[in-house]
């Protein structure tokens, strides 16, 4: 089956005209001094890619996080082995188009250029406009990382790529019947993220940051999405948040223990200690009873306040 990634070709698509050009996708080099052939390095489990990089990055880095330095090995192991030969990334070119192309081929090394890790890439003669997009696949495939899977939305995508503009909005493969809901959850999301300076969990905690840039909203792992991610301005505690529309039940439990699963194993670093929280807008006593055993997960209320005044 074909899978679909988002890839950014350079901050701002620096590099999205001369990869269209040359047929292939890249990555820079994870130095800027020197730079290896990644061949011999692209173990089949990223986390095995991972525990090679980390320890390299870092040194070269001191001021460099763990976690920032995992998630940059995660973007290089998938660019150069993740991706399949068949599969199919799509790639912003700045003016609100995406590039789609079918990769053909192994990982190449190119040194001297600019991207030196590369993929080549067929691309097609078809490509898709970010406004034909729905709102679920305008804010995947806008999001800072640098690759992220697209699987979810396959079937929307290949129905733009045929010239059909869903009726619906597509989220992992599902339509989405109350736009409404679907809608108040993600401007929860962009209002948390916003205004999180002003908000109870913005007086201990940080959202997750890498180059000064953003990178805690719609965190990419391999388990899924985490919604935000933040870290406690001590540095001492890393922080899951998941939020739902309207009430949230127990279901959410075994999601949220994932991602936190995954932030223990992938991104702590020693002494770091792991927190969940969920938001919602109401919960049930079967969530409650299941949070009463989890005693480092807390459950949040979020309270939406609608006033006419009149001038």
């Amino acid at each position: 089956m074909t899978n679909y990634y988002r890839v950014m070709l350079g901050k701002g698509h620096v590099y999205a005209q001369e990869c269209f050009a040359g047929n292939y996708i890249g990555i820079k080099p994870y130095t800027n001094g020197s730079d290896e052939n990644l061949a011999n390095r692209l173990y089949e489990d990223w986390h095995d890619f991972n525990a090679w990089f980390i320890p390299v990055f870092t040194t070269l880095y001191p001021e460099r996080t763990r976690p920032g330095a995992g998630q940059i090995g995660g973007y290089i192991w998938t660019i150069c082995k993740g991706i399949q030969t068949g599969d199919r990334v799509l790639c912003p070119d700045g003016t609100g188009r995406y590039h789609v192309g079918e990769v053909t081929g192994d990982y190449y090394y190119a040194p001297g250029h600019e991207l030196t890790h590369c993929r080549p890439v067929h691309w097609l003669d078809t490509s898709i406009e970010k406004a034909r997009m729905s709102l679920a696949l305008q804010n995947s495939a806008t999001g800072r990382a640098t690759v992220c899977s697209m699987a979810g939305y396959r079937d929307e995508i290949e129905q733009l790529l045929s010239g059909i503009t869903p009726p619906v909005i597509i989220v992992n493969g599902e339509p989405v019947e109350d736009l409404y809901a679907f809608a108040m959850e993600k401007h929860l999301e962009d209002f948390l993220v916003r205004n999180w300076s002003q908000t109870e969990l913005g007086k201990n905690y940080n959202i997750f940051t890498e180059d000064n840039e953003l990178a805690g909203q719609q965190y990419q792992t391999d388990t899924g999405v985490i919604d935000i991610l933040a870290i406690r301005k001590d540095k001492g505690e890393l922080l899951v948040v998941e939020l739902k529309r309207g009430k949230a039940s127990d279901v959410v439990v075994g999601q949220i223990l994932r991602y936190m699963g995954y932030v223990k194993q992938e991104l702590a670093v020693a002494g770091q200690t792991i927190k969940g929280i969920i938001i919602a807008l109401d919960n049930d006593d079967k969530l409650q009873y299941a949070l009463s055993m989890i005693p480092n997960v807390e459950f949040y209320r979020y309270k939406i306040d609608f006033k006419l005044m009149k001038v």
